[in-house]
């Protein structure tokens, strides 16, 4: 079990908005959503690398389950901007509050950390910043065009905040700035946003997926949802509708896991034919490519989807 509050330390909670909220209770988890704890060399050297360059990873801030496995063959997600959102999902395990200044040198340090790890892919998310005027959005170039300059050879995945009540140009610069995949996740069905994404908006960040496609159609865009929250199948299909006609090509679903008893609890379980046959009626409905189980997440498996998404592309050219 986490510890939420430190009493014995006087440590500031890591979800200070979230300790007035009664604890839920939390499931125990069924044997397909059991995972090895991580230890392996591999392990070990990028978490090193991390510490070395200073960089924060949404693989440990959002304690995510397949971190023994990325981290073992090298693949870290970079989180920029800090470690501290803006938000409260109810879903997420980042620590809220007020975040810091912007880093200048967190581009060429992130850029540094992908060279000598030789990623062929790489993924870069942030933390939500609606403290800064354009919500980040030129960090979030930088970022990418840092990468180009120093790994010219590595394809570049991000997964970006929704730049809600910013200029739209903000979300252009990042457009504009042109990584291989444009990645913002939904997350869950609209009926849930109030108490599952309560500082977001689900048409608006349908929408800013919508625009990557209007400004850059070459550019693929790529989009996730979280089950086992209280949805149906009738509302995640229609998710699944409603982002084919904003052009996303590629879909994530993974099960939601309850960080603490101060998060959002888990409605149930959804079994791995569930995930298949969500899968099948994903490709049904014209993805591109689809990932779908249990320990999905956004990034898990990014570079081998990423070769599959491309060719998938030519495939359907192709034809």
């Amino acid at each position: 079990m986490a510890t939420v509050i430190d009493t014995l330390t006087g440590a500031r909670p890591r979800h200070p908005e979230k300790q007035s909220r009664p604890d839920t209770p939390m499931l125990r988890k069924p044997e397909w959503l059991r995972v090895r704890a991580p230890g392996s060399p591999g392990y070990s050297v990028t978490k090193a690398l991390v510490k070395e360059h200073g960089l924060t990873t949404v693989c440990e801030e959002a304690a995510c389950p397949n971190i023994g496995e990325c981290w073992s063959i090298n693949h870290a997600t970079m989180m920029i901007m800090g470690d501290t959102c803006t938000r409260a999902c109810a879903f997420c395990n980042v620590i809220t509050g007020k975040p810091q200044a912007l880093d200048p040198t967190e581009p060429a340090r992130v850029a540094d950390a992908v060279a000598k790890m030789g990623l062929k892919h790489v993924v870069i998310t942030s933390v939500d910043r609606d403290d800064l005027a354009d919500g980040g959005a030129a960090h979030f170039a930088q970022v990418v065009r840092a990468i180009r300059a120093q790994a010219s050879g590595t394809t570049i995945e991000i997964l970006t905040p929704d730049f809600l009540r910013k200029p739209a140009s903000a979300a252009e610069l990042v457009i504009d700035a042109k990584p291989d995949v444009f990645n913002h996740n939904l997350e869950t069905v609209p009926r849930l946003y109030l108490s599952i994404r309560p500082g977001a908006r689900y048409f608006h960040s349908l929408r800013l997926l919508e625009r990557v496609k209007e400004r850059d159609p070459e550019q693929f865009t790529k989009s996730g949802l979280m089950v086992g929250l209280g949805e149906t199948k009738e509302e995640v299909m229609q998710v699944m509708d409603d982002m084919r006609s904003a052009g996303i090509d590629f879909l994530t679903i993974g099960q939601y896991l309850q960080p603490t008893r101060k998060h959002a609890a888990v409605d149930r379980f959804v079994t791995p034919d569930e995930f298949h046959a969500y899968e099948e009626i994903a490709r049904a409905k014209g993805f591109l490519m689809v990932s779908a189980s249990p320990l999905t997440r956004s990034s898990h498996h990014a570079g081998e989807d990423f070769a599959k998404l491309q060719a998938a592309r030519r495939a359907k050219d192709a034809a």
